[in-house]
Formats: C-alpha cells, sequence, structure tokens
C-alpha cells in the first residue's frame, strides 16, 4: 500500500460528495417540514393550555383570560414533560445543541429514533405552557434526529453520518429564523468540528433547501423588520458598539453562570429530577403573574424591541423578570431552547442604553440589534454565525460594521472569562472535554522528507535499486499521511520513497512524527525578535 499521489491536494473531497449532497436535500425537505409541524404544535398547544380552543394560530399566553390560574399551567407543562423523559427518553430534557454535539461525538452520530418525535413533542408543551424558551433548540435537534436515522439507512462512515446529522439540524434552523447562512456557519463553528468541502457542501445545500421551502410554507424574511437607521459609520456609532458589546460579554457571562447555579440547585432537591420540570414550572407561573409578556416565546417582544418602540417598563422586565423565569426553568431540565431568549435579553440591553443616552426610535432599535448580536456571540461563541444571523433576521445591512466590532467584543470578553459556553458547559459537567478552536494539524504542514531518518530500512541503501515494499510513504507526502498510514496498519516505522526515482531514500519512525509536533509547540510558545533596527552609523560600521 502506497500513498495516492491525489492525496497531495488541497482538500480531500471524492465523489460520494455527491450521494451526501442528494442526501442532504432529501434531508433538508423533511427537516423544513418538521420545523413547520413543531411551530404549529406550539401553538396549538398555546391556544389548548392558556385559551382552551383548538387552533393553530400563533398567539401569546399574555393575553389569556384565565387571570391567576396562568400559575398553574406551566406547572402541568413541566410535569408532563417530566413525565415523557422518566418513561420516554431523558435526551429530550434541556436545549437540543448540546444533545447534538454529544451524538456527534460521544456516540458516532447516532440517535435514538424516539428523539424525533419525543424531542418536538416535548417542545411544544413546554413552550405552549408558558415556557420562556426558543423553538430553535429542539427543532435543530428535531433536524438532526432525522438527518441521523436516515444515515442510519445507509451504508455510510461515522464522518459521513455526522454531515447528515449537522445538515438536519442547520436546515431546522434555517427553516424556523429563515437564514440560510447563519445556519450554515452555526453549523461550522459549533456542530461540524472542521471545514472540508465533504461536509459543507451537504450542509450548505440541506439549509439552502430549507430557507427556499420556507418561504412557501412560513413566508419570506425578514423574520423582524426594523426601522430605516441613520449613517451608522461614524466614529460614535463604532465606539458605542465596542462598549455595548463588552457589556453584552459580561452579560452573556452572568446568565451562563446563573443559568448553572439553578441546574446546580435542581441536582441538591431531595426529589427524582422526573419532577424538576413541574418545579421549574412554578418559577414560569409566578413569574408569568408579574409579567405576562415573559411566558412563551416573546418573539413580538423582540419585534417591539427593533422597532425601536419597546416602553421603559418592557425592557426592564425583560432584563429581570424573562432573565429569572428562563435561567430557573431551563435549569430545571425542561425541554426548551435558547436562542429566542438570549436575542431578547441581548436586545433589552441595547435597548436600555438607547434609553439612557434620549436616543430616537431609529437609534435605539439599533442598539436593540447590537445588543442581540453580541449576546449571541457571546453566549454561545459563535461570532460570525451572531453576525450573520443578525442581518438575516433584519436585513439591516447598515449594521454590519459595528454589529462586527460588538460580536467580536463580546466573543473575546467570554473567552477570556469563561471556560466554557452556555452550550458546552453541559457537556463539561458530563465529564467530557471539548475544544472549539479549528486549526491545521502541524503534522500536515511538515513534509515527510523534512522529518525521516537516513538509517536504511530492512538493509536497502538509500539510492540502491530494490523492489519496494508492501507499504511505503512518498517523501513529499505530508507527516499527517504518515502518521494515518502507521496508526492504521500498527506500524512503529515506515519506508520513505523518492516520487521520481521510485528508490528508498530513508526511514520515518513515531520519534520523527514527534518532531513534526515539536515545531508547533515552538511557534507557539517561543518568543524572540527576528531584526532590529539600524542606525546608519551601525550600519556603516
Amino acid at each position: 500500500m502506497k500513498s495516492d499521489p491525489s492525496a497531495l491536494r488541497d482538500f480531500t473531497v471524492d465523489r460520494r460528495v455527491w450521494l451526501l449532497s442528494g442526501v442532504s436535500i432529501g434531508i433538508g425537505i423533511c427537516a423544513t417540514g418538521l420545523a413547520v409541524l413543531l411551530l404549529r404544535l406550539i401553538a396549538l398547544s398555546t391556544n389548548l393550555f392558556y385559551y382552551h380552543r383548538l387552533s393553530i394560530t400563533s398567539v401569546s399566553p399574555a393575553s389569556s383570560p384565565l387571570g391567576h390560574w396562568m400559575v398553574v399551567v406551566p406547572v402541568v407543562g413541566g410535569l408532563l414533560v417530566g413525565l415523557m423523559a422518566r418513561f420516554g427518553s431523558d435526551k429530550i430534557r434541556g436545549h437540543g445543541i448540546p444533545e447534538a454535539i454529544e451524538a456527534i461525538l460521544l456516540h458516532r452520530a447516532k440517535v435514538d429514533p424516539k428523539i424525533a418525535l419525543l424531542k418536538p413533542l416535548s417542545a411544544a408543551i413546554s413552550i405552549g405552557s408558558g415556557g420562556p424558551f426558543g423553538a430553535e433548540g429542539p427543532i435543530i435537534m428535531t433536524g438532526g434526529a432525522v438527518g441521523s436515522l436516515v444515515a442510519q439507512r445507509l451504508h455510510v462512515t461515522d464522518a459521513e453520518r455526522t454531515t447528515l446529522l449537522v445538515a438536519g439540524a442547520a436546515a431546522g434552523m434555517s427553516a424556523t429564523f429563515a437564514t440560510p447562512v447563519a445556519a450554515i456557519l452555526l453549523a461550522v463553528e459549533l456542530l461540524l468540528f472542521e471545514w472540508r468541502p465533504r461536509s459543507l457542501v451537504p450542509v450548505a445545500l440541506a439549509s439552502a433547501t430549507a430557507g427556499l421551502l420556507r418561504v412557501y410554507w412560513l413566508g419570506a424574511g425578514p423574520l423582524f423588520q426594523m426601522p430605516s437607521l441613520p449613517p451608522t459609520h461614524s466614529i460614535m456609532f463604532a465606539v458605542g458598539a465596542l462598549l455595548l458589546g463588552v457589556l453584552l460579554g459580561l452579560v452573556s457571562a452572568g446568565m451562563s453562570r446563573m443559568m448553572y447555579a439553578f441546574e446546580d440547585l435542581f441536582e441538591r432537591l431531595p426529589v427524582h429530577w422526573m419532577w424538576w420540570p413541574a418545579i421549574g414550572g412554578v418559577g414560569i407561573g409566578v413569574g408569568g403573574l408579574f409579567f405576562p409578556r415573559g411566558l412563551g416565546v416573546g418573539y413580538d417582544n423582540i419585534a417591539e424591541l427593533l422597532h425601536g418602540n419597546a416602553t421603559f417598563g418592557l425592557i426592564v422586565g425583560i432584563l429581570v423578570a424573562k432573565s429569572l423565569m428562563w435561567a430557573f426553568s431551563l435549569g430545571s431540565g425542561t425541554s426548551g431552547g435558547v436562542l429566542a431568549p438570549l436575542l431578547m435579553i441581548g436586545g433589552a440591553v441595547g435597548a436600555m442604553a438607547g434609553h439612557l443616552a434620549h436616543a430616537t426610535p431609529e437609534v435605539q432599535a439599533f442598539w436593540a440589534l447590537i445588543g442581540m448580536g453580541s449576546m449571541l456571540a457571546g453566549s454561545l461563541g459563535v461570532p460570525l454565525t451572531a453576525i450573520l444571523f443578525s442581518l438575516e433576521v433584519t436585513h439591516c445591512l447598515p449594521a454590519l460594521l459595528p454589529l462586527t466590532l460588538a460580536c467580536i467584543a463580546s466573543y473575546l470578553v467570554t473567552a477570556l472569562l469563561m471556560p466554557r459556553s452556555i452550550l458546552t458547559e453541559k457537556l463539561s459537567r458530563r465529564g467530557y472535554h471539548l475544544t472549539r478552536e479549528y486549526g491545521v494539524d502541524p503534522l500536515e504542514l511538515v513534509i515527510v522528507r523534512e522529518l525521516m531518518s537516513p538509517v536504511p530500512a530492512a538493509g536497502p541503501t538509500p539510492g540502491m535499486k530494490v523492489s519496494l515494499p508492501a507499504l511505503y510513504i512518498y517523501a513529499d507526502g505530508t507527516a499527517r499521511a504518515a502518521a494515518e498510514m502507521m496508526a492504521a496498519e500498527g506500524l512503529a516505522t515506515l519506508t520513505v520513497v523518492d516520487r521520481r526515482t521510485q528508490q528508498v531514500c530513508g526511514t520515518l519512525s513515531l520519534s520523527d512524527l514527534l518532531r513534526g509536533r515539536i515545531r508547533s509547540v515552538d511557534r507557539e510558545n517561543e518568543r524572540m525578535r527576528l531584526s532590529d533596527f539600524e542606525t546608519p552609523k551601525q550600519a556603516r560600521s
């Protein structure tokens, strides 16, 4: 077995990408249908719980005629979710994205078929009964489950199964928010753990398919309309965006810690976890008495913030009541997403800044958008997704530059302060380490010729015409290709052959490969000055 000359190329992709792309388009269609179904189920549940009628018309729980009986509704919803998790599958607990990551990294991208049914149903009950969550997390998990189920019926590798799972997840997000590009970036920044054509192309096709079908089934974007903004390319807006981004980074860290503090509190309760969502429902119900608009998804609140006409009472209610309701109930382990609440809270922080600065409604809407994107970038650790997502849900292109500054500032603050994001912290608590940094394998940047040892292999003198062994690597191959071959075949040394002369030219050992790794360590840690400025007199001497 020898290294394939065709492997010396920029990208590792083969014809199987056509198969994955075709399957991904079908998954995108299915995921869009499930997204529509879940949104309809949430509307149906809301009508049943708060208005006692059969209807799929989108309504807010805040206008319910139940009065003080509204306190009981989230408790009933939490009890149903707890029962479904206890006797169905405990994987429906939580906000969906960590569960998708866990399936990818730890379970060979294999999802239990029950998840595809129970996750959207539990999310519809949880949100429809007043849970202050978004639908995007459950839809991402449900779309991913569909992609995994399809992949499990095909003869594919683990990597290809992961691609199809992520394709379903991206399609679900694209269908929910009309953000096909942001959904692709979310897949790259959070789920794929790679940037390769073999996975990016199928995921992009699934997301684009969902974005196209959404226009016919749910309407075209933008999801939130914004007023016309004044020119935002001035230094004042840039500095203000940076400062707001730093503030939102601190808020993001605080929200994550508060939510997991409530989760720790529930862990110490002397009752089975099946009852925790019902207890979390008590917090939702009590919060809903004081701030009814904190119940449910609350897209109408986000729309009001981005119109620039949010009242001071609404802003304070979101910052205090909504934040506590969301953190307490999500800490109880119920089913629901985090994106919509985080967008709302971040938008409220930005709107508050606009209020305090006595800004016009248009400028207040601008700061709400900056806060919304910064919150997403900081809390989830996905700055590029946050920038594109904020633009796609509003079509507000003039905000691009300050939005970029704010999202990067928020991302930097949370990267420095928080060892984990709000998504990966859950995996860490289960004993799994997850790095979010992408980089080219250092061995991919080192050529075998630079590491090989001059010691002959099995007696042939270098340069001598001999029959080649069954396994060898070309001298111009990458050290990574050699490492993979040695690992696959269980070899401690590998013969190196010159591609031009087809003669043995050396050997490569495991210790040689380690020298290739040392280069990357030195590159990261060795500090030196490569040149100094010289005065003309010093140069002449």
